[in-house]
């Protein structure tokens, strides 16, 4: 890889665009890259690695700010690298994502980041002019995208961007933190460089797969604990003490408990056989006692019967001639009854014909009444009774007149009443207007005046406001004068301090001139490249950029200036339309707008009664109007009610005249129809009374002349004695019935006496049930106890049978990831460093890592031996350090001329310098054999020789001269004044104000 030319713009402190012609500073091989603290001499560097990969190294990546802070808003920072990579000459343009000003409207917005990698090829045809840079080649663009660049980089440097840094840019301070590091950082670092991620990855894997593999077999026992809980519960023995430590045993015991079991069950069913034989046994004795218990018991109760059956047979035999009486009596029953019931009725009908002619009697008001009298009493009632009748409606409808006239008299009165009340309102009215109407007048010119009020106070409004502006005014205008003189005399004091560094400055020349000359420069005053005796600068001496601080310091100041007084001139046009718009004094102002708001407000009060007023006036002349018309209303109904009061008392005056011709005087036409209607209904009554008794007479003689007739046929003496021999139908019921239960029950009875089987069971010995049911009571139970037995049993033996089937199954699962445990655990402790078989106790990635070192410290000797004098040595040991837990990448140094090996922490400041420095070398020379042999043939040492004597630089400069040989270029970042004679050639960053710039100085 060589670098052929650097352009940078708005990029760390690079502000305006900056170019580095690498290829003119590679003609001398060994160049100083050179400026004061803070200039930006590793921004250049930085510049290189954001072209290649798009970042930067060390901490400065993590700011993510690489825009200058000095470039302008709009300007876009852009890094162009132009490089030879793998025998092919490349130009990378980079932009990295920053915040611009929105073209539109206020804000920012983000530009994303880019890139454009060309190749120079050469051009097709020279006359066409794209994209040619005249030497018959032209930029052929490869990609635009940020993955894309990032892998091709990658694959032509040979490097990532961490190995790139370490072998390309050894930076400054990081390698001899390297070298005093812990193993543990050490570690980190050199992982990082030779990309052996891989062999952590491979501890880690080791590491949870190890906790994975003892989750899942912690998984397997806690399911076998439970199947062997189980078994022990179900087996009733206890579980092998040794089993967690031997799985294995846990198979043979399954097996004796099942065994166990099925033999158990085995002798249970044959115990249940005889048991269920036994109970067979016992119930059929049992069954065969009661049987003869209950023949016994018929037998005694059949005999009992027959002997209350001899008691009952005289009463049997008066029960069935009771019941043949009553059968034959049944016929003349009804007719008895027939006849008995007309009687009844006459004797009833005989009460109330007596009971009716007492009560017309007493209504006609006589002492006694014939029954012959009372058909003419009922011809005189009746024709009274319709003499009523026709007058009842005239009597009506004379009620009806009089309840009218009532109501016209009532009405006649409430219209009176109204007719009052409006004359009454009629007589106030006009009051009423007359003491409005004034009012009214004053209140409508109380808002003409308020109205004009209003106006007066806008205007006087207006003029306070000037008038404050005014005073406001006059009180800036004063301030801005008082900053206008400050101004002026900071603008002069400004111009006397430039005139007098000017001056200076002219006096210092010469050694202003000296410091600008470089070692074989010429003198730019006499020519000479010889500088016997340059002038030095006197203390305190200003310089260019002291000059230019100073004028710049001036220009502000006129601006300054100018600002101020334009702001006088402002203030002073406005405070004089200000006076002019007030016209007086702010007081006088302020007393005449109280004034007239006064008045205005009392205007205002007496205005705000106008609308009101105005609606009373016209309410009350729509209430006149109104009123006069409802008088006239209330006049004519008045005259109305009158005149139909004497139509309606005229036609009731008739109407009495004709109810009186009818009644007589002093009749009452409600009491007289009653009394009729009273008598008509008795004589009514009387008369059908009279008629239902003599049919009665006839139906009671006929009756009971058929009930003897019938009586005798059936053999009875009358009606009345078949009466007494009949009996109610329930009752009858219930006596043949009787008959005939005892009928049946006299055979029922003599068929049991008569049964031989009875009489067997009579004549033997009676059986013991209790002991017979007790015997089989007991057999019962046995045999219920060995049934369940035997399913329990039953049941043990299926439920260890398929409890041995699962721990089997548990256990075949189980054994594979134990063995994997086992075997992962003992390797991922080895890779781990904490094995017993690993003596160092040293990781897997620090062994590698050990390999690499090892070759580092190697090739790093080759170069510490020379660049020390042949003191020196790196050592690699793989024991373990102070504090350190792992082993295998400890560092010391041998001290030949000692023979002692010393901790890098004892070293001074340059020989830390200078082992680091060979440290460095040599891991970019693994680095680089690493990749393949990449050749690198640019580069760069950034700072740390400050530290070293005039010898010991002597030799550190021998040893980068050696770097150059194949046409290496070698950039020695420093501004140690030393090496500035030392290397003529040199890349030298100014800083400034507006930001850094380059200068070249070529030998």
């Amino acid at each position: 890889m060589r670098l052929h030319r650097l352009d940078v713009v708005g990029f760390g402190p690079f502000a305006d665009p900056t170019t580095v012609d690498f290829d003119a500073l590679s003609a001398a091989g060994l160049f100083l890259l050179s400026g004061p603290t803070g200039a930006g001499k590793s921004s250049v560097l930085d510049a290189v690695c954001f072209a290649l990969y798009g970042d930067v190294p060390g901490d400065r990546a993590i700011a993510k700010r690489l825009r200058s802070d000095h470039a302008a808003p709009g300007v876009a920072p852009r890094v162009v690298l132009e490089a030879t990579l793998s025998g092919r000459r490349f130009r990378i343009d980079r932009s990295p994502a920053w915040t611009r000003p929105k073209k539109r409207g206020s804000g920012t917005t983000t530009e994303q980041a880019r890139v454009v990698i060309s190749e120079r090829r050469p051009s097709a045809d020279d006359s066409t002019g794209d994209g040619s840079d005249g030497t018959g080649h032209q930029w052929q663009p490869l990609t635009t995208r940020l993955d894309e660049a990032g892998h091709l980089v990658t694959r032509l440097v040979g490097m990532t961007l961490p190995q790139f840094c370490q072998v390309a840019l050894l930076p400054q301070g990081r390698f001899q933190a390297f070298l005093r590091a812990r193993s543990e950082e050490r570690h980190a670092l050199l992982q990082q460089v030779f990309q052996t991620g891989r062999f952590d990855r491979t501890e880690r894997w080791l590491r949870d797969r190890r906790i994975e593999l003892r989750r899942t077999c912690d998984a397997h026992r806690s399911a076998v604990a439970d199947l062997v809980s189980r078994v022990s519960e179900v087996a009733g023995e206890g579980v092998p003490e040794e089993w967690t430590a031997d799985p294995t045993s846990l198979g043979p015991w399954v097996r004796a408990m099942l065994e166990s079991a099925v033999c158990a069950s085995e002798e249970q069913a044959i115990a249940v056989d005889a048991a269920a034989r036994a109970e067979a046994a016992a119930a059929e004795a049992d069954a065969a006692g009661v049987e003869l218990a209950g023949l016994r018991a018929t037998h005694a109760a059949a005999h009992r019967s027959w002997t209350a059956l001899e008691a009952e047979a005289a009463q049997h035999a008066s029960r069935i001639q009771r019941a043949d009486a009553a059968q034959r009596a049944t016929a003349v029953r009804s007719l008895h009854d027939l006849a008995a019931q007309s009687r009844a009725e006459v004797a009833d009908l005989e009460r109330r014909a007596a009971d009716a002619l007492a009560a017309l009697a007493g209504v006609l008001g006589v002492p006694s009444l014939e029954a012959t009298d009372v058909d003419d009493h009922l011809r005189t009632a009746t024709s009274t009774l319709a003499d009523v009748a026709r007058v009842r409606p005239l009597q009506r409808q004379a009620g009806d007149l009089d309840r009218q006239v009532t109501a016209a008299a009532r009405a006649r009165e409430q219209v009176e009443a109204q007719l009052r009340q409006v004359d009454e309102r009629l007589a106030e009215v006009p009051l009423a207007l007359a003491r409005l109407e004034p009012d009214l007048a004053t209140a409508r010119e109380a808002v003409t005046t308020a109205e004009a009020l209003d106006r007066e106070l806008r205007v006087l409004g207006a003029r306070v406001g000037a008038a404050r502006a005014a005073e406001e005014l006059t009180s800036r205008l004063a301030a801005a004068e008082a900053e206008l003189r400050g101004a002026t005399e900071a603008r002069l004091l400004a111009r006397e301090t430039l005139v007098e560094i000017r001056e200076q400055r002219l006096d210092g020349m010469a050694a202003e001139i000296a410091g600008k000359l470089a070692v074989g420069a010429c003198c730019p005053v006499c020519g000479s490249a010889e500088h016997p005796s340059p002038a030095s600068p006197a203390p305190g001496a200003p310089d260019e950029a002291a000059e230019r601080r100073a004028r710049r310091e001036v220009d502000d100041l006129e601006v300054v200036v100018e600002a101020h007084a334009q702001q006088v001139r402002g203030l002073e046009a406005q405070l004089a339309v200000a006076r002019t718009e007030s016209g007086e004094s702010l007081e006088r102002l302020l007393a005449e707008e109280l004034r007239v708001t006064g008045q205005r407000d009392r205007a205002r009060a007496a205005a705000a009664r106008a609308e009101t007023l105005a609606t009373r006036v016209d309410d009350l002349r729509t209430e006149q109007a109104s009123l006069t018309g409802e008088r006239e209303r209330l006049v004519a109904a008045v005259s109305r009610h009158e005149t139909e009061a004497a139509v309606l008392t005229s036609r009731i005056e008739a109407l009495h005249e004709q109810i009186g011709a009818v009644l007589g005087e002093g009749s009452d036409l409600d009491a007289l129809a009653a009394h009729h209607q009273r008598v008509e209904s008795l004589a009514r009554r009387h008369h059908e009374i009279t008629s239902d008794l003599a049919r009665s007479r006839g139906t009671a003689t006929s009756a009971q002349a058929a009930a003897d007739e019938v009586a005798a046929a059936a053999g009875f003496a009358s009606s009345a004695a078949a009466a007494a021999a009949w009996l109610p139908p329930d009752t009858l019921a219930a006596l043949l019935d009787a008959i005939e239960s005892h009928e049946r029950e006299v055979a029922r009875v003599g068929a049991l006496l008569a049964d031989e089987a009875l009489a067997r069971s009579a004549e033997a010995d009676p059986p013991d049930l209790e002991a017979l049911a007790r015997a089989h009571r007991t057999a019962k139970e046995e045999a219920v106890a060995a049934r369940q037995r035997d399913l329990a049993l039953r049941d043990r033996a299926r439920r260890l049978g398929s409890l041995a089937e699962e721990v089997t199954a548990a256990l075949s699962a189980w054994q594979p990831v134990l063995d994997d445990l086992n075997l992962v655990t003992d390797l991922a402790a080895l890779v781990e460093g904490k094995h017993p078989d690993n003596r160092l106790q040293m990781r897997l990635s620090a062994y590698v890592l050990a390999h690499r070192l090892g070759q580092v410290v190697d090739a790093a000797n080759l170069r510490l031996t020379t660049m020390s004098d042949q003191r020196y040595t790196l050592v690699h040991t793989g024991r373990r350090g102070a504090g350190e837990t792992r082993g295998g990448l400890s560092l010391l140094v041998r001290d030949d001329w000692t023979g002692d090996d010393r901790d890098p922490a004892t070293l001074s400041g340059g020989e830390t310098f200078v082992v680091s420095l060979a440290l460095a070398l040599g891991l970019a020379d693994v680095i680089t054999d690493e990749a393949g042999g990449t050749d690198l043939d640019t580069l760069f040492v950034d700072e740390g020789f400050g530290a070293l004597d005039s010898e010991t630089l002597e030799d550190v400069m021998d040893t980068l001269d050696t770097l150059r040989d194949g046409g290496r270029v070698v950039g020695v970042v420093s501004h140690v004044p030393e090496l500035q004679t030392r290397i003529p050639t040199q890349l030298r960053v100014h800083r400034g104000r507006s930001g850094s710039r380059t200068t070249l100085a070529l030998a």
